[in-house]
């Protein structure tokens, strides 16, 4: 069963080469349950975070959170506790090797909404980049 939510997203990037930025992005999404005692939790990208044409989604596993996006740029991260996780990171300008380390996957949903919470270190052909963290809260829509 599908079900429309609300979506705040608060994002923290910290670069080696130039700081920290902070995202906030409020969005209307669509969370259903998914199988195995988990959730899928999906919603466009808009002009705001420069990923127009992308659809953007978390599945959500008991053990592991995997972010796919498709559309004018495709790519998986997984997310899963104290490991390693290298992937193909497509943009219209070719390809990027990206290994993802977690600190943090954690998960607290329900079909009503709940919240995510992700931290991890980003590497680029095996060269630290920096660090990010997320923390995403779902909730319905009031009428």
């Amino acid at each position: 069963m599908e079900n429309n939510v609300i979506i705040s997203i608060q994002g923290k990037q910290s670069f080696e080469a130039q700081g920290d930025d902070t995202i906030e992005l409020v969005t209307e999404g669509c969370l259903e349950p998914d199988g195995d005692d988990g959730y899928t939790l999906s919603y466009q990208e808009s002009e705001l975070t420069g990923l127009e044409g992308t659809t953007t989604t978390f599945r959500v596993a008991p053990d592991r959170i995997t972010l796919r996006r498709e559309g004018t740029l495709n790519s998986e991260m997984i997310f899963q506790e104290g490991q390693k996780h290298v992937s193909l990171y497509e943009t219209p300008y070719g390809g990027l090797m990206l290994g993802v380390n977690t600190h943090r996957a954690k998960a607290d949903l329900g079909t009503a909404g709940g919240r995510l919470s992700l931290r991890y270190a980003l590497e680029v052909d095996s060269q630290p980049i920096g660090e990010n963290s997320f923390e995403i809260q779902v909730t319905e829509p009031h009428l």
